[in-house]
């Protein structure tokens, strides 16, 4: 995994008491309780702990490995498009 996943899966475990161990970062997102409005929660809390700013990816995010790819993206100076979300 990488850094950006398990700082997600570390954010998730301090957020939402979810075991980060039985979180496959590659299944969706909400299969692990969380719901729209909990996501949209913690995307502004990924802002704030990256320094970054999202685009408007609450209907798109579907994993975490997603996310962290966007993340990564956006760190590097890329362009992070909802299409780059798996």
């Amino acid at each position: 995994m990488s850094a950006t996943v398990d700082a997600l899966l570390a954010l998730i475990k301090e957020k939402f008491d979810i075991d980060p161990q039985s979180i496959d970062p590659h299944k969706p997102i909400f299969d692990y309780g969380i719901d729209s409005l909990s996501l949209a929660e913690l995307l502004f809390d990924v802002e704030d702990k990256f320094k970054i700013r999202l685009p408007d990816l609450r209907d798109e995010v579907e994993t975490l490995a997603g996310l962290a790819e966007v993340i990564d993206r956006i760190k590097a100076g890329e362009p992070a498009t909802a299409k780059t979300v798996s």
